[in-house]
């Protein structure tokens, strides 16, 4: 079976912490269900053509992610806020696009703790906790805060980060190697590093999320496999976790090839 088309990187569902995440590589329209393919072959090939996720057009080199470059600089999900959102600078009246701030920015976040490789602390729009937990590879996860703008969470992370990593270690993440920790009890020990403002937006779960994600075996050696390097990646599935493929011979980040004219390749 083969299959064309723009990768869009990988989309997913969660159902519970008792079943695996359903994981599906987006090509174009189509959605490719990996799960059922695990344990098989599977060749994505470059078809020598990239194309901006935005406007579609022809396009030498992407950015952030599958962007061509005036989507980069003009589009309101490539300002330089959606990676620091505490320098959101909405109320100054230099947002990109109002609406989009309106809609993505000026409304509730909450401020977490994840594990994926160690504790992290990190922010996502309120009712986009999961997909953000997942695309990050995090096997349990709990919000800590709940407050009313995103800016508002970016000042929070950035004063945490002070006590605590904001990123994650992707290698150790798909290798499993995972700190154990009980997030009930650092959620309290960071509540004492709240500054007195952000005390009233404190958010207690009685329990966290737990993720797992479908993977046959884990890889003792991370090696990185990219299109840019060479013409095709081919190998055994073995498993897939935040936007990774995991082969026998190396992981291949789906994300960071959006935009790339791809065919993949599979068992009849």
């Amino acid at each position: 079976m083969e299959l064309r088309g723009i990768l869009h990187g990988l989309s997913h569902q969660y159902h519970s912490k008792d079943q695996p995440v359903d994981y599906y590589l987006q090509l174009g329209e189509e959605r490719l269900p990996l799960n059922e393919w695990l344990g098989n072959e599977l060749t994505i090939s470059y078809l020598g053509q990239k194309n901006c996720i935005a406007c579609g057009r022809k396009t030498n080199k992407t950015f952030n992610s599958g962007y061509c470059y005036p989507c980069f600089t003009k589009l309101p999900e490539n300002d330089l806020c959606i990676v620091k959102p505490h320098e959101c600078h909405f109320d100054l009246g230099t947002c990109r696009d109002a609406s989009f701030g309106e809609t993505h920015c000026m409304i509730p976040h909450y401020v977490y703790l994840a594990v994926s490789s160690d504790v992290k602390v990190g922010l996502t729009r309120k009712n986009n906790q999961i997909k953000r937990w997942v695309d990050q590879g995090a096997i349990r996860a709990i919000p800590i805060a709940e407050v009313p703008t995103r800016r508002m969470a970016g000042e929070l992370e950035f004063h945490l980060s002070q006590f605590l990593p904001d990123k994650t270690n992707w290698r150790k993440m798909l290798k499993g190697d995972v700190r154990e920790v009980d997030l009930l009890h650092l959620r309290d020990e960071v509540y004492a590093h709240f500054p007195e403002e952000f005390k009233a937006f404190r958010y207690r779960e009685d329990e966290w999320v737990e993720i797992t994600y479908p993977i046959l075996e884990s890889l003792d050696k991370i090696n990185s496999l990219t299109l840019d390097k060479q013409e095709s990646i081919s190998g055994k599935l073995i498993g897939v976790k935040a936007q990774y493929l995991i082969f026998e011979n190396g992981v291949f980040q789906a994300r960071k090839h959006a935009g790339y004219q791809v065919q993949v390749t599979l068992p009849a």
